[in-house]
């Protein structure tokens, strides 16, 4: 299901009340339904979510160990998931079917995930069989909708995480002798250069124009990258690294595998949220560091590490839009619904799909 096709299904969105509430008479109701829920309410916070609904979270992580710890908790009757809509479908997928799994602003999307829907993947998939036969098994990020992960599944593939990546394109090219890799391009990119796939041997699948693009013969292409992108993470260049270097040569530069392969191949250094998290962690006290992945999380470790110089790597970033769609009035409103036994929001993924997906999810987990 789209986001669009999510929104479609809300009944209702936030009042226009809520707007209105002053910010400590929303911490305090807010505060009031945790007390009274107690372990019947349980709410994951992303790392890129505002302070003022981190501070809430029961649990921060990223998409996976959030809804990993969902599936842990037995007790909650509502999982309130502050993130964005793919995150709270795979804590669907895997908490107990009395649980209910609430998003609650449905525009929360991820506009990389809906860079590849069915019909595209469907017609890709069926052009890509015809030029290489039974040659390609395709591989998620995790950062995809519900139904790309269950067409994996369906194919014989598996889910992927940014922490995680490299070992899964390991057992995937043990499998078959190409890959497809939806739906970012760059974290795909990236793990297979650094599995020494050389550049040249990677074509990137066009699902607007259904053809591959590269200058290279298509007989020597071994990973298949699809159009697709996190509007957040493309947006740190070479020219923030160039400017950067030029003002602070001492400076070390870490960024999110999402970067383009040009941004990774010219920083001291590469990996995933809490890859990037425990380096700065370690890192001693005096140290200078620029971040390249979404500010909001960029400005908790800026507070979390005042013994160190730390800054964004452009810092006319934005935060991830869809991500800040879960604010503190909505997290009240969500709240509020619950308590009058009225809950919106509420995602659901049906079991044909979900079915799929979980082999998707289980591969990679059995597998790394």
């Amino acid at each position: 299901m789209s986001i669009l096709d999510a929104i479609k299904q809300v009944e209702g969105l936030m009042p226009d009340r809520y707007k209105e509430l002053s910010r400590e008479e929303m911490e305090k109701r807010v505060a009031h339904i945790k007390r009274k829920f107690g372990k019947r309410l349980f709410i994951p916070g992303h790392h890129y979510q505002k302070d003022e609904v981190i501070q809430f979270a029961d649990e921060t992580g990223d998409s996976l160990q959030l809804a990993q710890i969902a599936e842990k908790n037995k007790d909650a009757d509502y999982i309130v998931f502050c993130g964005v809509h793919f995150m709270a479908e795979t804590a669907d997928m895997l908490t107990e079917k009395h649980q209910t799994v609430i998003l609650p602003d449905m525009r929360a999307g991820c506009s990389m995930a809906d860079m590849a829907n069915m019909q595209q993947t469907n017609r890709a998939w069926e052009k890509l069989q015809h030029t290489y036969g039974d040659t390609i098994i395709p591989l998620t990020y995790v950062n995809s909708t519900a139904e790309i992960k269950a067409f994996v599944g369906k194919h014989g593939g598996a889910t992927v995480t940014s922490s995680n990546a490299k070992k899964v394109l390991e057992w995937a090219f043990a499998q078959k002798e190409r890959i497809m890799f939806l739906p970012d391009q760059h974290l795909g990119r990236n793990t297979a250069f650094d599995l020494g796939i050389p550049l040249e041997d990677m074509a990137v699948w066009d699902p607007i124009h259904e053809e591959l693009q590269t200058e290279y013969n298509h007989e020597q292409m071994k990973v298949i990258l699809w159009k697709g992108h996190c509007s957040v993470h493309e947006k740190f260049t070479v020219k923030n690294i160039a400017d950067l270097r030029e003002r602070d040569p001492d400076i070390q530069i870490i960024v999110h595998p999402e970067c383009s392969h040009e941004v990774v191949a010219l920083s001291d250094d590469s990996g995933s949220t809490k890859y990037i998290i425990e380096a700065i962690n370690r890192a001693e006290p005096g140290t200078k560091w620029a971040i390249g992945t979404e500010m909001n999380l960029v400005q908790r470790i800026i507070q979390e590490h005042p013994d160190k110089q730390i800054m964004s790597l452009n810092p006319d970033m934005c935060p991830c839009l869809t991500m800040n769609r879960i604010d503190l009035p909505h997290l009240l409103w969500s709240l509020e619904q619950i308590e009058k036994g009225e809950p919106a929001g509420i995602i659901k993924v049906s079991e044909t799909i979900q079915k799929d997906a979980l082999l998707a999810l289980n591969r990679m987990l059995k597998n790394t």
